[in-house]
């Protein structure tokens, strides 16, 4: 044979193996956590639900090749785990567990000999997950005025609050709202006078709301959080009050269907908020049991809530939170108070600092203009229609006048990519 062979190795045999370049790749991607993989071929891993263990072949041939990609940069919640199947792994025996553990990872091996067994050709991960669109406007809808309402008001770019539109869908209050598919939102659930209502409302990324989607899946409630995570488009909402505190959790896909309840993790409570942080996480933080507390859980970029974490900052209910400066967060007021706290991009909740504006308790916040944030209406013995923007340095500027209806406990988050 004459010329130059690229994209190959040679086996001990003399036959030509496939490498990456020319690998045969599993047009499934893999859920399951086992998989028994065949040299020769290249599988995308998603352990967005489970670990994965993969078991290789067993009598494999000097120059046999493996790849392993992570289809959902999941690897660092979910492992992939390798089963050496007898053989050595990087010259250790398959008594050593071997699992790789970081988001975007890529694993090639390579069987060498009898002594090493497969080594790593490459094991590289993914520095960054690509930046998502940022959001450039926000809505507030619906609240409680003396009795529900259904009203909303939506914030441009530059966070100028505008009059009311008026009402699409049932009148409630305490409803919980997230963005999903990054620029649109649905708000669901909340009290409409005569009980905890099973609905759900979508609104576009031009900011119509839709008339009611009945009967959504999950238990009814009010006064819990949504927040956005992960890399796709997704949300959650969590914790909330429908007869009792409760702390299940429903997930948002990227066409804003809820999912069935989910068994939470964390303390049953109400009256906390949620914000995103660092890149696709998120975190719950304070809230009421019987009395108030100011428990956090932090969520995994696959939408898992974490157990209980003691917090920092003064215990209170009523309060509510919003991303920042791309990566950051901030939960304000809430117990009558101006009280803030921000988040920093690695989930560390700072202690107490001073607000700005009327102290106040069941507001809402949405992040608005790609990086800064706007708290809106609340109650502090009377309906307030008054907004506090937030900068990107995190700093809350005071009270700007009304516009649209004084009222608490609306919901509120961000749509559109348009400015």
């Amino acid at each position: 044979m004459s010329g130059t062979v690229t994209g190959n190795v040679f086996k001990s045999s003399g036959v030509i193996e496939a490498t990456s370049a020319s690998l045969n790749w599993s047009s499934a991607v893999i859920t399951a956590s086992t998989l028994t993989a065949s040299a020769g071929n290249g599988y995308f891993i998603n352990t967005s639900s489970n670990a994965c263990t993969v078991t290789l072949p067993a009598s494999p041939a000097i120059g046999d090749q493996i790849v392993f990609a992570d289809y959902a940069r999941t690897w660092a919640t979910y492992n992939l785990i390798i089963d050496s199947n007898g053989n050595n792994f990087q010259g250790e025996s398959d008594l050593y567990t071997v699992d790789y553990d970081t988001a975007g990872q890529s694993l090639n091996i390579v069987y060498s000999d009898a002594t090493k067994g497969w080594l790593p050709v490459s094991d590289d991960a993914v520095a960054s997950a690509g930046i998502a669109p940022v959001t450039q406007k926000a809505i507030f809808a619906f609240g409680d005025n003396g009795s529900p309402s259904g009203i909303s008001n939506i914030v441009s770019s530059s966070g100028v609050v505008a009059s009311d539109v008026s009402a699409v869908g049932t009148a409630r209050s305490g409803l919980m709202a997230v963005s999903y598919n990054y620029d649109k939102v649905v708000m669901m659930y909340g009290e409409n006078g005569s009980g905890y209502a099973s609905i759900s409302n979508l609104i576009s990324n031009s900011g119509v709301v839709a008339a009611d989607t009945t009967s959504i899946a999950g238990t009814a409630r009010s006064y819990g959080a949504g927040v956005s995570y992960g890399s796709s488009g997704l949300g959650l909402i969590a914790f909330g009050y429908g007869g009792s505190n409760t702390n299940v959790k429903n997930l948002i896909n990227s066409s804003g269907t809820v999912s069935a309840d989910v068994t939470g993790v964390g303390t049953a409570r109400r009256g906390l908020g949620a914000t995103k942080y660092g890149t696709g996480l998120a975190l719950f933080a304070f809230g009421q049991v019987s009395g108030t507390v100011n428990t956090r859980n932090l969520v995994s970029t696959s939408g898992v809530i974490a157990s209980d974490v003691s917090g920092v900052g003064t215990a209170r209910a009523g309060v509510e939170a919003a991303g920042y400066d791309g990566d950051k967060g901030l939960f304000c007021y809430g117990g009558q108070t101006s009280t803030r706290n921000k988040v920093s991009n690695t989930g560390v909740v700072n202690s107490d600092q001073s607000g700005a504006g009327t102290a106040r308790t069941d507001t809402a916040a949405s992040e608005y203009g790609g990086d800064k944030a706007i708290f809106g209406f609340g109650y502090s013995n009377q309906y307030l229609g008054v907004t506090n923007l937030v900068n990107t340095g995190g700093v809350i500027g005071s009270d700007v006048s009304a516009v649209g209806t004084a009222r608490k406990n609306p919901g509120a988050a961000g749509f559109s990519f348009s400015a």
